[in-house]
C-alpha cells in the first residue's frame, strides 16, 4: 500500500510536465499477448513484483476475466517511471482483443496518443489486428510493435534464425502496408515502423524477455546470439540482458508523443469546433491553466460513490468543485472528487491537468463519447462503433418483483457499454438486449446475475435483421385519423453515397447541424434541393423535406420527423429497424385548428404512408454477415469448406503454408448460432481455430424471406401473415 501511495505522489508530481507524459493503449488480435505485456510495466512500476509479471494479468481485475482468462473492457492504469534520469508518466489502456468487445477499444483510443500494437509471431497479422490498427490511425494514435511469443517459431515452428527473422519482416511488411492505407496521408511515412529506428521489438511477454535494434547496440548482443539462448530455453539468462519492461518503456518513451505534441494534430481530427478560440487554442497547446475540456471515454460504478467518468482531459485542471457542462444532457454539474485509476483501485488526487486521464465523480447521467466543459463548446465527434449488434436476446427477471431492479441493472450496463443496445417493454416485463455477439451477451447476462443480484431467465440467441428498399414510389398518401390533415411522400432507396458518409460519420444521426452537410451529400448523390431539405437521418436513413410554401408546417415538424424515426425503428414487414431507406415530403394540407393537429394524428399520418411506400416497392431482409478466418491441417480443407457451405457460407480465399491452412469465408449469423462451434470441432477432430469479425449486412435470399418474416412476427405477438400496402393508406 505505502508503494502504491508512494507511486501516486509521482505521478501527481510528474503530471504537469507533458513532455515527461505518455498516454497509450496496448492493442492485439485476441490472445497475442496484450494483459501479459501489460503486467511487466506495471511490476517495473513496482504494483506487482517481477516474477508474478506475464501470469498475475492484473489489467484483468474483474471476476468474469479472471475466470475466463480473457480481458473484456479496457482497463486503466497510471504508472511512474524513472528513465535516464528523468521521472515519466505512462497513462496506460489495456484493451480487450475479441471480436465482442470491439467497443472497449475503441473509446480507449479516443483517449490516447499512442499503441503499442502486440501481433503473435506465429499467427502473425489476423482480422482484429488489422482492425483495431485501421481504428488506431483513424483517431491519430500513432503506433509501434511489438512482436511476441518469439519462443513459438523455435519451438513450435522448429525454424532457424534466417526463417524466423524472414517471418519477421514479412509481418512488419505487412503491418507498414496498412499504416500506408490507413495512416493519416500527412502521417503515412513518417509513422511506418521501421527495425532499424527502434519502433519494432521482438520477444515473449510470457517469459519476460525483448529485444529492440537500440537495445543490441546498447547490450552488445545480436539477434542471432538472442535466438540461440531462447532455442536453449535460457530464459532467465534473456531478461537479464534483454529485460521486456526496459525495451517496452524506451520505445514508448523515445517513439511515442507526448500530449502537446499530439493535440496538435488529433484535436483538429477529433474536434470540429473553430480553432482560433480560447477554448480550441487551449486544446491544441493542451494549456493546464486554460478553461477544462474534457471527453468521456468511459464510465464504470462503485457502490459508495455511484457513477465514476473516466474521461482524457485536454485542456485546463479539473479538481473538486470544477463545474462542467455535460453537451449530451445539456446540464451543469459540479465536480465532487477527482482520482486516477491504478487497475482496480481508484485513488484520490487534489487535480488532473490536460494531457491526463481522470476519474471524475459527480457527473451526473453522463454517457460515453461527450464532451464535459467549463465552457459550452461545439461537442467533440462522436465515438464510432465499427460494428454494429447481431444477436439478440430476449430476457426477463425469474421472479417479477425483480423487474425493477433487471430495468436498473440493464440500464447501468447500457450507459458502461454502447454496443449493448436495450429495448424495454415497461408492461410485459420482457425485454430485448442486442450485442455484438453470444459471448458479449453471455457476459452481461453474467453481471446482471453477479454484480446485480437479479436472477433472469434468457431466450435462445436472436438473429437482428434489418428491413430496406430497392424500388421507388411517389405521392403516397397518409391521412390523420380525423382526416383532416394529409402529408404526401416519395420513398426510394438511399443512396449509397449516403449511406457511406453516414456510415463514416460525415452525415450524423439526428437533425444536420448547420450547412457543411449539403455540399457533402451532392458530392455522394444527392441533388441540391434534396441535401438542402435534408431534416433528419435515423437509422441510416433521411427524411427531406420536399414542400413549398405548406401553411403550419413548421408547426407540426417535430412530430413528422417523430413519426419517420418510429417508422424506421420498427418496420413495416418484420417489425425490425429500417435501412437505407429515403422519404421525401413532396406536399400536404394541415388543419388549421391546432387541437387537429396533435401527436396522435400527425404521427400516423405520417408513418403510415412511409410503411405503405415500402410495402408498394417491396421491402427486402436483410441479414448479418461475420467473416471467419479459420486456422486447420491441410487434411481437414474439405470437410471444412464442406461444412461451410452447408451454412450458406462463401468461400472468399484459401491460404496453405506448410501443414497449415487458412480459410476465410463469409457465412451468415444465422448459421453461425446453430451450432457452428460443434460443427466444426466435429469436422476438424477439435483442431481448428477460428476468428470472427463483424461483415455488414446483406440481402436474405428471396426464398427464405417468408419463412424469417413470419417467424419473426410470431415471436414478436403479431400475426405471422405480412400486411399488405392497402392497410395503411385508409
Amino acid at each position: 500500500m505505502a508503494r502504491k501511495e508512494a507511486v501516486v505522489d509521482e505521478i501527481v508530481k510528474t503530471m504537469r510536465q507533458h513532455e515527461r507524459v505518455r498516454n497509450i493503449a496496448i492493442i492485439a488480435h485476441v490472445d497475442h499477448g496484450k494483459s501479459t505485456l501489460s503486467d511487466s510495466l506495471v511490476a517495473m512500476a513496482g504494483l506487482i513484483s517481477k516474477e508474478m509479471a506475464g501470469e498475475q494479468r492484473v489489467l484483468d481485475y474483474d471476476v468474469i476475466e479472471q475466470a475466463r482468462g480473457i480481458t473484456i473492457k479496457a482497463a486503466d492504469i497510471s504508472l511512474g517511471f524513472t528513465y535516464q534520469g528523468k521521472d515519466y508518466i505512462i497513462n496506460l489502456i489495456d484493451t480487450p482483443g475479441h471480436v465482442d468487445f470491439g467497443g472497449h477499444v475503441t473509446r480507449a483510443l479516443r483517449a490516447v496518443d499512442g499503441v503499442v500494437l502486440v501481433v503473435d509471431a506465429v499467427e502473425g497479422i489476423m482480422p482484429q489486428t488489422e482492425t483495431v490498427l485501421r481504428q488506431a490511425l483513424n483517431e491519430k494514435a500513432r503506433p509501434v510493435l511489438f512482436i511476441n511469443k518469439i519462443d513459438r517459431l523455435i519451438n513450435e515452428l522448429k525454424l532457424n534464425s534466417d526463417q524466423a527473422f524472414e517471418r519477421l519482416l514479412n509481418i512488419i511488411n505487412g503491418i507498414n502496408k496498412l499504416i500506408e492505407n490507413y495512416a493519416p496521408s500527412e502521417f503515412a511515412e513518417e509513422w511506418k515502423i521501421n527495425v532499424e529506428k527502434g519502433t519494432v521489438a521482438f520477444g515473449s511477454a510470457f517469459n519476460k524477455w525483448a529485444i529492440s535494434v537500440p537495445h543490441m547496440k546498447k547490450s552488445n548482443v545480436t539477434f542471432k546470439e538472442i535466438f540461440k539462448y531462447s532455442s536453449e530455453g535460457e530464459n532467465k539468462k534473456l531478461q537479464e540482458i534483454a529485460p521486456v519492461d526496459s525495451v517496452l518503456l524506451s520505445m514508448a518513451i523515445e517513439h511515442l508523443p507526448d500530449p502537446k505534441t499530439a493535440q496538435r494534430y488529433r484535436i483538429p481530427k477529433i474536434w470540429h469546433g473553430d480553432q482560433e478560440t480560447e477554448d480550441g487554442k487551449a486544446m491544441l497547446s493542451a494549456d493546464q491553466n486554460a478553461k477544462v475540456n474534457i471527453v468521456i471515454f468511459g464510465v464504470s460504478y462503485d457502490q459508495h460513490s455511484g457513477e465514476i467518468a473516466i474521461g482524457r482531459v485536454f485542456s485546463g485542471t479539473v479538481k473538486k468543485g470544477t463545474q462542467l457542462f455535460l453537451s449530451g444532457s445539456l446540464t451543469t454539474n459540479k465536480v465532487q472528487q477527482v482520482g486516477i485509476f491504478m487497475g482496480p483501485d481508484r485513488v484520490p488526487v487534489e487535480e488532473v491537468t490536460a494531457g491526463n486521464i481522470a476519474a471524475i465523480v459527480g457527473l451526473k447521467d453522463v454517457s460515453i463519447g461527450e464532451t464535459a466543459s467549463e465552457n459550452q463548446i461545439i461537442p467533440f465527434e462522436a465515438i464510432k462503433h465499427y460494428s454494429q449488434p447481431v444477436v439478440a436476446k430476449a430476457i426477463e427477471a425469474k421472479d417479477t418483483r425483480d423487474t425493477m431492479k433487471l430495468i436498473e441493472a440493464l440500464r447501468a450496463l447500457s450507459k458502461e457499454d454502447q454496443t449493448l443496445f436495450v429495448e424495454i417493454n415497461q408492461e410485459t416485463g420482457e425485454h430485448i438486449i442486442r450485442g455484438m455477439g453470444e459471448l458479449h451477451l453471455e457476459i452481461i447476462e453474467t453481471k446482471i446475475r453477479d454484480n446485480f443480484k437479479v436472477e433472469i431467465t434468457t431466450s435462445e440467441p436472436i438473429v437482428v435483421y434489418r428491413e430496406s428498399i430497392e424500388g421507388t414510389v411517389n405521392d403516397v398518401e397518409g391521412k390523420s385519423p380525423n382526416k383532416h390533415t394529409r402529408f404526401y411522400v416519395n420513398v426510394s432507396p438511399l443512396e449509397q453515397g449516403i449511406i457511406d458518409l453516414i456510415e463514416a460519420g460525415t452525415l450524423k444521426e439526428g437533425k444536420p447541424k448547420g450547412k457543411l452537410h449539403v455540399d457533402e451529400c451532392i458530392k455522394a448523390g444527392m441533388t441540391r434541393d434534396e441535401a438542402k431539405g435534408l431534416i433528419d437521418v435515423s437509422n441510416r436513413s433521411v427524411f427531406i423535406d420536399g414542400t413549398h410554401g405548406v401553411q403550419y408546417l413548421n408547426e407540426v415538424m417535430e412530430l413528422l420527423i417523430e413519426g419517420f424515426e418510429d417508422a424506421m425503428k420498427d418496420g413495416p414487414l418484420a417489425r425490425e429497424k429500417c435501412t437505407g431507406v429515403k422519404v421525401v415530403l413532396t406536399d400536404a394540407t394541415i388543419h388549421e385548428d391546432p387541437v387537429h393537429r396533435g401527436p396522435a394524428q400527425i404521427i400516423p399520418a405520417i408513418r403510415k404512408p412511409i410503411y405503405a411506400g415500402m410495402l408498394t416497392v417491396g421491402v427486402t431482409l436483410l441479414e448479418p454477415k461475420q467473416k471467419f478466418t479459420i486456422n486447420i491441417p491441410q487434411e481437414y480443407i474439405s470437410e471444412v469448406i464442406t461444412m461451410l457451405q452447408s451454412k450458406r457460407g462463401q468461400i472468399l480465399e484459401i491460404q496453405q503454408e506448410r501443414e497449415q491452412a487458412t480459410v476465410i469465408a463469409k457465412l451468415p449469423v444465422s448459421e453461425v448460432i446453430k451450432g457452428f462451434s460443434n460443427e466444426m470441432r466435429g469436422a476438424t477432430k477439435g483442431k481448428a481455430i477460428w476468428y470472427p469479425e463483424y461483415a455488414g449486412y446483406e440481402k436474405l435470399p428471396r426464398e427464405l424471406q417468408d419463412k424469417i418474416v413470419r417467424e419473426i412476427r410470431t415471436r414478436k405477438g403479431q400475426q405471422p401473415e405480412p400486411p399488405k400496402p392497402e392497410q395503411f393508406m385508409d
